[in-house]
Formats: structure tokens, C-alpha cells, sequence
């Protein structure tokens, strides 16, 4: 809070105003840094996931082709919109070649795939960590191993497993990895991009060069102040946090399978996040769905948050084989810090009084 009116100064200012915010900044850096098991210079803080992404990507595709070491993009269609749509618009624009990876129902990424999707050409290849429909965590440290043994740059946006999964890029071997803020309790409207020393990216913004010259923009003190307090509370917690997320999930997911009819989870069933439950329930038209739960106070979303009201069905759902009805009946659930026995046994019969409803209804229609 001192950051919004006390510290007010610009943190690229040289006065003493100026350097108080500086100062701010750099300390959390090093917060960020020490959570990510790397150096302070490695870390750049941006807008959120989807303005990392986009650096990334079009940073990492631009000065490779510029340096002449190819352009060929390796990517899934699971990816975040911020990833797989930036990759479309390099291919159908700039003229880079892309390829998506096969998915299993699982919407898991097999090392066999990635090498064989792997070509003289490649210079990138972005797979995320943790899908936000269905929820599964896929085998980064493997994939980044076969992309770094090719001389491939290997992108995870973790913006999901935040708080949740560890962010050791060590332990991980990503060349650079996505994050954003609120997805840990952190102030929506601020990210970072983890970026391997030594790794050359192209500024995809022009102006100020913030961020050893990375992107443009004054800093938002307080957001970055609140991020790096964040991310340091939810590593500090990261065990007990881990531990209730993942008894309120499989509590929710066994509740809904047991009470609802033709209930289909979705995802890995065990390789997915501890916060996360996804299904499809055939027969129903989601956004209907949620308007009923929505009216008796439990708060989802049939697809990725970005794509709420949206009635065409998930593209992830189905590029992993769902068919379109089947895939216009998802939902997806998830749990938090404050999520309570209660809270889940009340979502539970809220669902289950719901969905026979919505059958009803539509086969009206």
C-alpha cells in the first residue's frame, strides 16, 4: 500500500523518489529470483502472463530468424491464446513455420512427439506447464531436456502451476517461463517472464527500454511490490497449500462423479493440478450450466476464463477428440486457499440439482 501514495515516485527517475521505487523494485526481483532458483538479471516483470507470453514468443522467434538459426515454432493446441494465437499470427504474417503438437484425451505431450516435431529449422518451441480447461501437468523437465540437446529454445507458461507446482527453473530447464500475479493471491495486472542468461530476445514493444531494454513501459511499483510478496508467501506455504487444494479437488471430483449422471471428468487423472477439477457432461449446453449455478451463488466457467459467454464449443476439448456437443457441456471448477468442506458439499449438490435441469431444458428445446 505505501507504493500507491507514500513511494509514488517512477522508478526510472533519478531523483530521490525515483530511486525509493527503484529500490522496491530491484528488492522484489530478488524475492522472484530466489523462488525461481535464479539470478535477479533473469527475472523481468511485465503485465501479466499473456504480455510474457507475447515476449517470449515473438521475442525468441524475431531474434532467431534475425541471427538466422531458423524458423520453425513448435507448439500445442492446448496452449493459452496468448501463446497459440501469437504463434498463428508469426506463421500467417511474418511467414514462420508452426507446428502443433498431437494430443492425447489426456492432453498430454509425449517426448516421442516433441523430437519427431523437431526439425534443422526449429528454433522455439512453447509447451505449457499446467492447462487451464482441463487441468493436466505435462513432463517439462523431459521435453526441455530433448529441446535443449537439439539447440532449441523451450518456453513453459507456467501461469497455472503458480503457487502450486514448483518454479525451479533448474529443476525445470526452461530457457523461459511465463508467470502471472494473481494466479498466486498477487494483484492481477502484473507477471514476469523468466529469462535465461544468454538468451537473446527481441523487444516486442517500442519505447522506453525498461527491463534491460525488453519492453516498454513505467513500472507498476505497487503490483510488483504485491507479486514478489506473493509468490515468496505461496513458496513459503507451498506444502499446506498444496496439501488442502488437493483434498478439496478430489473431494469435489468424487462428489460430482458420484451425484451426476454421465459426469465426465476431463484431464489426466492424476498428472493435473492440486486446485483443478474439469468436466463434460454430454447432453447440456454449458453457459446454460453456468447461469443456473451462477443464480445459486457458485462461481465457474466453461472453458478458460477468457472464453466465459463465448457458445462455441473449447478448441482445447477439441483438439483432444471431444466431439462438438460433448465438448459445448464443459465445466470447470477449482478450489482456493478459503475453499471449505462445506463450500465444496454445497457446489456438489448445486451441481447435481442443476445439471438433470439443464438436461430437461434442452431437450425441450
Amino acid at each position: 500500500m505505501p507504493y500507491f501514495t507514500e513511494v509514488y515516485g517512477n522508478a526510472s527517475s533519478s531523483h530521490a523518489f525515483g530511486r525509493k521505487a527503484e529500490s522496491a523494485i530491484e528488492e522484489a526481483r530478488e524475492t522472484v529470483a530466489k523462488v525461481l532458483n535464479c539470478s535477479a538479471a533473469e527475472v523481468v516483470f511485465t503485465s501479466g502472463g499473456s504480455e510474457s507470453d507475447n515476449l517470449a514468443v515473438r521475442g525468441a522467434a524475431w531474434a532467431a530468424r534475425q541471427q538466422g538459426r531458423g524458423n520453425h515454432l513448435i507448439t500445442t493446441p492446448i496452449e493459452h491464446s496468448a501463446v497459440v494465437r501469437t504463434v498463428n499470427q508469426l506463421a500467417d504474417m511474418q511467414g514462420f513455420e508452426e507446428t502443433l503438437l498431437p494430443m492425447n484425451q489426456d492432453a498430454l505431450v509425449t517426448v516421442v512427439d516433441f523430437e519427431a516435431a523437431c526439425r534443422d529449422n526449429t528454433t522455439f518451441a512453447s509447451v505449457m506447464y499446467a492447462n487451464n480447461e482441463v487441468g493436466t501437468v505435462q513432463p517439462i523437465a523431459d521435453l526441455a531436456r530433448a529441446a535443449r540437446e537439439r539447440g532449441i529454445l523451450f518456453h513453459t507458461d507456467a501461469v497455472q502451476a503458480g503457487g502450486q507446482l514448483t518454479l525451479d527453473v533448474d529443476e525445470l530447464g526452461v530457457d523461459l517461463m511465463s508467470l502471472s500475479s494473481h494466479k498466486f493471491y498477487g494483484p492481477k495486472g502484473a507477471g514476469v517472464l523468466y529469462v535465461r542468461d544468454g538468451v537473446e530476445l527481441a523487444s516486442s514493444q517500442t519505447g522506453g527500454s525498461h527491463e534491460g531494454g525488453r519492453r516498454a513501459g513505467t513500472h507498476n511499483t505497487p503490483f510488483i511490490v504485491g507479486l514478489a510478496k506473493a509468490l515468496e508467501l505461496a513458496h513459503a506455504e507451498s506444502e499446506q497449500r498444496v496439501a488442502h487444494y488437493t483434498a478439496m479437488r478430489d473431494r469435489l471430483i468424487e462428489g460430482i462423479c458420484a451425484r451426476v449422471d454421465n459426469a465426465v471428468p476431463t484431464g489426466h487423472p492424476e498428472q493435473r493440478l492440486p486446485s483443478h477439477a474439469s468436466f463434460v457432461f454430454p447432453g447440456l449446453e454449458a453457459n446454460m450450466l453456468l447461469l443456473h449455478m451462477d443464480l445459486k451463488g457458485v462461481a465457474a466457467s466453461s472453458a478458460s476464463a477468457c472464453k466465459v459467454g463465448n457458445p462455441e464449443p473449447s478448441g482445447v476439448l477439441l483438439s483432444l477428440g471431444y466431439d462438438r456437443e460433448t465438448a459445448l457441456g464443459s465445466l470447470r471448477l477449482s478450489v482456493g486457499m478459503q475453499t471449505t468442506e462445506d463450500d465444496v458439499d454445497y457446489a456438489v449438490e448445486v451441481i447435481a440439482q442443476v445439471v438433470p435441469t439443464v438436461r430437461r431444458i434442452a431437450n425441450l428445446v
